[in-house]
């Protein structure tokens, strides 16, 4: 029982107050009694409220411990999908690659990837059914398979446009999500594909610059400048199109190289391929022709061996060589296609394409000298540019006087595109040798490798063969264009050569008066036609092929023709080649190339 006792001053007393001890004047006194059993419930209590509390304390502060966590310290390796539309973001971000004019050549496009958590589909069998009446192309025995396999993160489909993902999302299919990613896209299709290469489905490089500067394009978000002309790159392929069509050939090359800095202004493979379709394009069209095969270039070699005789200061363009009979050696037969029963001199050779000719200036200098010209000129290994796709040449595995031979004019010796079209910016720039390199602004440093005197001659050289010789379909009016056929047998699968099937090739070079541009061409077994009176050779299709590149392409490079374009090449205008001493003597002011 518990008695309570008020003062006139304390007439109400709040919860708990009668507990406390009152003081009245000096004596304390409490105002309650209370006796000990009560006491220790009361104290059993207030600690139940503590630790009740301390409880949801901790509760609490767990729960807030999580929201901070999955909201500002959430862990990009997580893939926990919020909502049936929730996606996870991906760093996967590209640089673009364009071309010297900034047009743009390989870009990345925001897209989204379906994938699934095997372990939260309720019924695999349903959920499949759907996925297949929205996306008819998959695999209903592998989509089931990765829906019952019980992993937490498996790719269903790459690159869903916004449509497929809504009705996907419609759905409502539980384990189903989907992943914000990117998408290499190349705006212009085939058309730069052996340059650009292609992209894997995360985005990284596997084949040409894509995979050449893969850390670079990953780590540095400016866009990667090449050397490249895209209008130049288009006038190309469409007429190297247009001449494989017409001479049924089975493919070809074109490149334009800038002669005075080793730029590739423009470089073409035939047949070519999407490389966003890369992984389903054909073999054939995949092989980049003008950097990883490696060919016999035929009589277009003849201009370095003209080089090498000019340069070696041992020979003079006056000079005379016999060619009025085939020339054997052990039990091979070197002879010309238009045999010239007198002697020719360096002039006549080359215009006339004598293989007898180049063979014996060949011999008049010896096969050390011819392998250290080759190497001087980069033909002896692989073109240092900017690819994975390249190849090395195929050479003699032991330089013999016959492999000399037959080098001289292009056989028993097979290199690059680009390999060759590196050595003629060489002959005509004043004699400077230049890498080759697919990107704009690269410092490159050239190696003398024959002296401006003989690149001068052989410039007065290159014009004739196409003002009087078998290059004569590659001129235009009004632009000073030299150049070299060459049209060499392919080997045969049988062993030997196939006299039925040529590789024809062209390489020019133009303005001759201020050398700017090298151009090449090649076609892959052109056929002979009516309008060609049979002939399948060079200066039938890949000749006149270039002349129609450079008539296109030229005003686009900021070279126009002018009326007096023959000039100062008019004294070889009709020359008597007999006599092209005179010519070029008054040309030249009567220099010659020094002796090396």
């Amino acid at each position: 029982m518990i008695g309570f006792r008020f003062s006139k001053k304390e007439r109400f007393l709040y919860p708990g107050q009668e507990l406390r001890p009152h003081t009245r004047g000096r004596r304390k006194a409490p105002d309650v009694m209370v006796d000990e059993p009560t006491r220790l419930a009361l104290e059993v209590g207030r600690t139940r409220m503590m630790v009740a509390a301390s409880l949801f304390a901790m509760v609490y502060l767990a729960i807030g411990i999580r929201l901070f966590d999955l909201m500002v310290l959430k862990s990009t390796d997580r893939r926990p999908p919020v909502s049936q539309s929730a996606t996870v973001p991906l760093d996967t971000k590209r640089a673009e690659i364009v071309d010297r004019n900034g047009l743009v050549l390989a870009t990345n496009l925001p897209t989204v990837n379906l994938y699934a958590d095997s372990t939260k589909i309720l019924n695999a069998e349903e959920a499949t059914t759907k996925l297949l009446a929205l996306m008819p192309d998959l695999n209903r025995e592998e989509v089931l398979s990765k829906l019952m396999s019980g992993r937490r993160f498996i790719y269903l489909e790459r690159n869903l446009s916004p449509r497929l993902q809504a009705a996907i999302n419609a759905q409502g299919i539980p384990g189903i999500y989907f992943e914000d990613s990117e998408r290499r896209i190349y705006p212009h299709g085939h058309m730069v594909s052996h340059v650009l290469g292609a992209t894997d489905p995360d985005n990284g490089g596997i084949a040409g610059i894509e995979r050449s500067f893969d850390q670079r394009l990953k780590d540095d978000q400016q866009p990667l400048r090449l050397s490249l002309d895209l209008r130049v790159q288009a006038v190309v392929r469409d007429t190297l199109l247009a001449a494989i069509t017409d001479f049924q050939a089975i493919g070809g090359v074109g490149l334009v190289m800038d002669a005075n800095n080793g730029q590739v202004i423009a470089l073409v493979s035939l047949p070519d391929y999407d490389p966003a379709e890369f992984g389903n394009s054909p073999a054939d069209s995949q092989f980049n022709r003008a950097t990883l095969g490696v060919y016999e270039m035929g009589s277009t070699f003849k201009l370095l061996n003209t080089a090498m005789a000019l340069d070696s200061g041992q020979i003079r363009v006056a000079d005379t060589f016999d060619t009025s009979r085939p020339l054997k050696i052990s039990r091979f037969t070197i002879s010309d296609d238009h045999p010239i029963p007198r002697p020719q001199n360096v002039a006549e050779i080359l215009v006339h394409s004598s293989n007898i000719g180049s063979a014996r200036m060949a011999m008049a200098l010896g096969s050390d000298h011819q392998r250290e010209f080759l190497g001087r000129m980069g033909m002896l290994s692989a073109p240092p540019i900017e690819l994975p796709e390249i190849s090395p040449p195929l050479i003699p595995a032991q330089w013999r006087e016959i492999a000399m031979m037959t080098i001289s004019f292009g056989h028993g010796i097979a290199v690059t595109s680009v390999n060759l079209a590196t050595a003629v910016s060489a002959l005509v720039n004043g004699g400077r040798l230049y890498k080759p390199t697919l990107l704009l602004d690269t410092p490159q440093d050239a190696k003398q490798v024959i002296a401006p005197q003989t690149s001068m001659l052989m410039r007065y050289l290159m014009r004739l063969v196409v003002s009087e010789g078998t290059g004569k379909k590659a001129d235009v009016p009004g632009y000073l264009i030299g150049g070299k056929t060459g049209s060499a047998e392919k080997v045969s699968r049988y062993g030997g050569y196939d006299t039925h099937n040529l590789r024809t090739t062209f390489a020019a070079a133009f303005p001759l008066d201020d050398p700017r541009y090298v151009v090449l061409t090649v076609l892959d077994e052109p056929k002979g036609l009516k309008s060609t009176y049979g002939f399948a050779t060079a200066g039938w299709n890949a000749a006149p092929t270039t002349g129609k590149i450079i008539s296109q392409i030229a005003p686009l490079l900021g070279v126009f023709p002018r009326l007096d374009a023959m000039q100062p090449y008019a004294p070889l205008n009709n020359v008597d080649l007999k006599n092209i001493t005179q010519s070029i003597a008054f040309i030249t002011g009567g220099a010659r190339a020094p002796a090396r």
